[in-house]
Parts: C-alpha cells; sequence; structure tokens
C-alpha cells in the first residue's frame, strides 16, 4: 500500500539537529533578553532575506501577532479589521488586546481581503488592518497600504503562510508597519514552533523586544506590558539552516504548484489558485474551489482523497464570524460575508510540498481526476 501523501511535511535534516547539538554543547540555551548570538544572526539573516531594516524573533506567530497589535496601542474601545476566512489566531490576539475584530469579506479568486472590503467595515474606531497572505498568496497590498495612511491606522501584515512571497518585486516583509511571521511545524520553514515580526520602524522594533521580555527595558526595570515571547537558542539555530534552505523549499514548491496547475487545467471541474499579475506566490498550500455541479461535494471529494492516502484538507471550514466564540459579539455580524461563507464550503487543498517526487505528483493528479469523475 502506498504511504499517506501528506499536506504538508517538514524538511528537517542533519544540517538542523548538528545546530540544534552544536547549541545544546555551548551551554547557551536561551537569554533574558531574548538576544542570544545565534537569535540575533537568525533576526539579522531574516531581516536581510526579506529586505526589511529590523528583525524581532518570537515564540509563534501567534505571539508575533499579539505583539504587533500591543505596541500599535490596540486597546479596549479600538477595532481591528480582519478576515473571517483564515486561522482564527488572527483574530483572537485582537481579543488578547481587549479589542473587537471586525471581519471583512474576500475576493472570490485570490481569498484574500481587498481595500473595498476592508474600507466597507471601518469606522472612526478602527485601529489597524490585518490582512492575511493566504496559502501564500500576497493581498493586493497597494491599495491597502493608501487605505490604512489615509485612515491613519497601522498595516499589520500575517504572513504566517507567506515566507519567500513577492508583491511587485518586493519581498513580504517589507511592505506594511509590522509583517508576522510563523515558524509551526508544517510551514514553508520551520523551527517547530517560533516567529518573526520584521518592521522598517526603529521605534517598534525597540518596543517589540521589550514586548517579548516582560516590557523591560532594561533587566529587571519595565516600562511596558510585556510577556515572555523569547525565541530560545535552539529554535534560532534551526530557523538559521531553514532559512539557507528556504530558497530551495520554495522553487520546490512552485515547481510542484506549477507541474499540477497544468494538468489540472485540462479537466475544467476545479479552480486551479490564481497568481495574479506582481504577485509571486509561495504555495503553503496548493488550494482548489470545486465548479458547477460539483461544488456542494467538497466534503466528499476529500474524503475519498483520504480513502486513497492523500491528505486533502480543508483549511476552512468554518467562517470565524460564525464561530462560537464571535458570532454573538455585535461587531461580527455588522456585515454579511458571501464570498467568505461560499469559499469555505467549495474549496479544498492537495501536498505540492518539496517532498513530493513526480511519481507522487502523478499520483496526486490521477487520483483527483477520478475522483472528480
Amino acid at each position: 500500500m502506498r504511504d499517506i501523501i501528506k499536506i504538508n511535511q517538514p524538511m528537517v535534516g542533519k544540517e538542523e539537529v548538528d545546530a540544534v547539538t552544536d547549541v545544546l554543547k555551548s551551554g547557551i540555551l536561551t537569554e533574558k533578553s531574548g538576544m542570544g548570538p545565534r537569535t540575533l544572526e537568525f533576526e539579522k539573516e531574516f531581516a536581510r532575506f526579506v529586505g526589511a531594516k529590523h528583525a524581532v524573533a518570537m515564540t509563534s506567530g501567534t505571539a508575533a501577532l499579539h505583539a504587533a497589535l500591543a505596541v500599535t496601542g490596540v486597546k479596549s474601545g479600538d477595532e481591528v479589521v480582519v478576515p473571517s476566512f483564515t486561522f482564527h489566531a488572527t483574530a483572537e490576539t485582537v481579543l488578547m488586546c481587549g479589542a473587537e475584530p471586525v471581519f471583512a469579506d474576500i475576493d472570490p479568486e485570490t481569498y484574500n481581503v481587498t481595500a473595498e472590503t476592508v474600507e466597507a467595515v471601518m469606522t472612526r474606531n478602527t485601529k489597524a488592518i490585518v490582512p492575511v497572505h493566504l496559502y501564500g498568496l500576497p493581498a493586493d497590498l497597494e491599495p491597502l497600504k493608501k487605505l490604512a495612511r489615509d485612515r491613519g491606522v497601522a498595516l499589520i501584515e500575517d504572513a504566517a503562510q507567506a515566507h519567500g512571497a513577492e508583491y511587485n518585486g518586493a519581498m513580504i516583509g517589507s511592505i506594511g508597519d509590522m509583517t508576522c511571521f510563523s515558524f509551526y511545524a508544517g510551514k514553508n520553514m520551520t523551527t517547530g514552533e517560533g516567529g518573526m515580526i520584521t518592521t522598517n520602524d526603529d521605534d517598534h522594533s525597540e518596543k517589540l523586544r521589550m514586548m517579548r521580555t516582560h516590557g523591560e527595558r532594561r533587566p529587571y526595570w519595565p516600562t511596558m506590558i510585556g510577556n515572555n515571547y523569547r525565541m530560545n537558542e535552539m529554535l534560532s539555530a534551526m530557523g538559521l539552516v531553514q532559512l539557507r534552505k528556504l530558497p530551495g523549499f520554495l522553487e520546490a514548491r512552485r515547481t510542484n504548484a506549477r507541474v499540477l496547475g497544468e494538468k489540472l487545467g485540462i479537466l475544467g471541474k476545479v479552480m486551479p489558485p490564481k497568481e495574479p499579475t506582481g504577485r509571486k506566490h509561495a504555495w503553503y498550500l496548493y488550494t482548489l474551489r470545486l465548479r458547477g455541479a460539483n461544488a456542494g461535494k467538497r466534503n466528499k471529494v476529500v474524503e475519498k482523497l483520504r480513502s486513497k492516502n492523500i491528505e486533502g484538507a480543508v483549511y476552512y471550514e468554518s467562517p470565524l464570524h460564525l464561530l462560537p466564540l464571535y458570532r454573538e459579539r455585535a461587531l461580527a455580524s455588522r456585515r454579511p460575508l458571501p464570498e467568505t461563507e461560499k469559499a469555505c464550503r467549495q474549496v479544498f487543498s492537495v501536498p505540492v510540498h518539496p517532498k513530493l517526487g513526480d511519481s507522487e505528483l502523478e499520483y496526486v493528479f490521477e487520483t483527483l481526476k477520478r475522483v472528480l469523475a
């Protein structure tokens, strides 16, 4: 029997093992300031990779989002515009700041929020906009950046799935006020857990470093409310190795996505993912949308793929505004989100990660063709 083809798999080898072992042998496992030698090097290399002035390492992508919102000054009485079609950490961190998430609808082809859908739900209480570069495809940032500037609010990008993605020739991580990345195990690069915030703003950088170390400006001298969001030296050492491998990972993902897209184009029964002009997809997930008579059969298609040892996956089956935590909140139901709700019923993802060889990719296509038939 064929081994299961997973939706994503960490690409970890001897280099990562050796890097972590070196840290263990050094005796420097972490630093109270969050600035151990490996962490500082990882931050420097990550900032250089994305073209940002600063990078600040965190314990997770969720910690990164929370810290970015907190140093922006998001607080009780404020509103933050987020998509409903995303992992719930995007909205959860708004609640952690005491503010209210306000959900914007998505573009039906890119699955990202747009300047138009965001502006439709903004009020005088809006403090920040948090677009998510869903599945690895950048949102259309130029109109969103202009909207944020015109309305005097922060633009904080959720790039948890978009390592190495590009927008108009610029790397994601160099454009908004702050950009938050995740290094969870299944991401395009991983440290097991971990996160990073990039910014070109010196003040943001300083406050983020304080935020991750209990708000301390210097040891035992807190001047703001913070947390323990420090990345340890073992994770940073692993991150350095993964970052150097990331271009190769991305090239493999893009090749697999291109090959699968060419094959699926002849079927006509699914809508392959889009890559609009000026945007370079990172292909964290390869997400298809059922068309026509098949549109309501998404769950059956996924079940059949899994029965054939292909880990089809649904990201995300329940829109956030309909989850119990949010649906009773007054702001959650400000406007209907028809495109979000349709996407939640119709889309599913199939593997394109770097571990896939030609035979696995062919098996994914042939199985999908039979299932759709």
